[in-house]
């Protein structure tokens, strides 16, 4: 076998070159993409500035015992330096499992998965009914659509402060209920019943997006599909499973993936419907407010060492949940 040696060099031809180093890739690609990186600086600086000092920082609270009494702070002309300690994962074992982590969390995570799975059924369910009818040949199609997006529109406290109105106990609901002979709940008081109406003011305010975003999704579906699904003698049920269901997997998933997430950190409804008065209504993020601004002395490790949990929450679902749609896409592939 002959082997081609280059005369100048004294290497064979046909051998790879050696890898550069990271310092000259990075400077090759700054080179060849410094346009790019130009363009995104601002938005890095941006994230970085309130996404990821806050998120740091906070995460640095966690591992402290600070509170409102020993943080840095001003009275008068008098500046108070800051005296509180490092303790490192104290907040969280005794969040997952001190005497008192059932009352102080695990309920209310439970409570959260509860609140997040009832109200993403609702609204999917619901804004999938909604928009298959509004996909149809209606007289006054525009008028029902503008009028089904109005509690999306409306601004979320007065939606919630209407709610509150109507859910008091000489409310309209319980003046209709108590006309009809029904029993009259204390949706504002019961807690059973606090998170009844939770969900129903939620889902309330979360069907308008839910039915726009699958609306759209329909009408992006070939009609051909459904044609050819009817020559074949497929029935409405079968054409619903069998082509719209497909058709909107992508927009599905990803309207399902925000709906969780939003909903699992959704504060204002539960904050504004109830305020403090409802401890066992609270979810997760409405829990952390309480014990960070809504009491004496403020806990700010503790409430910080909740975001943490939640953002871990999240973050593990999120995973999970794409590897899930990956695995169903290739397996549809197959």
């Amino acid at each position: 076998m002959t082997v081609a040696i280059d005369r100048a060099t004294g290497k064979r031809r046909g051998d790879r070159a050696p890898r550069p180093g990271l310092g000259q890739r990075l400077k090759h690609g700054y080179q060849k993409h410094w346009y790019a990186y130009a363009m995104i600086a601002p938005v890095a600086l941006v994230l970085g500035v309130i996404v990821l000092y806050p998120l740091a920082y906070g995460f640095y609270l966690t591992l402290t015992d600070a509170d409102s009494l020993n943080s840095a702070r001003t009275i008068g002309v008098n500046e108070i330096e800051a005296t509180y300690k490092f303790i490192g994962i104290d907040n969280y074992a005794d969040i997952l499992w001190g005497e008192t982590a059932y009352d102080r969390f695990w309920s209310k995570f439970l409570w959260t998965i509860v609140w997040t799975a009832a109200c993403v059924a609702l609204h999917y369910g619901i804004g999938l009914g909604l928009a298959l009818l509004l996909n149809q040949k209606l007289r006054g199609r525009t008028l029902y659509r503008l009028v089904l997006i109005l509690p999306w529109a409306v601004p979320t406290f007065v939606t919630v402060f209407g709610w509150r109105f109507m859910l008091a106990d000489a409310g309209i609901i319980n003046s209709g209920l108590d006309f009809l002979g029904l029993p009259t709940p204390a949706w504002l008081e019961d807690t059973f019943w606090q998170r009844v109406a939770a969900i129903m003011v939620n889902t309330w305010c979360g069907v308008p997006f839910m039915m726009v975003s699958l609306l759209g999704g329909l009408q992006s579906i070939d009609a051909s599909l459904y044609e050819a699904a009817e020559m074949d003698g497929a029935n409405a049920w079968q054409r619903f499973r069998h082509v719209t269901l497909p058709g909107l997997r992508s927009v599905s998933s990803t309207v399902v993936l925000l709906g969780v997430i939003w909903t699992f950190n959704q504060f204002a409804i539960i904050f504004l419907l109830f305020g403090n008065t409802a401890p066992e209504a609270q979810i997760l993020v409405t829990w952390a407010y309480q014990l960070g601004f809504g009491q004496q002395p403020r806990e700010f490790a503790e409430s910080a060492a909740y975001g943490m949990l939640l953002l871990a929450v999240l973050i593990v679902f999120t995973s999970f949940y794409r590897r899930w749609l990956n695995r169903n896409e290739q397996q549809l592939a197959i």
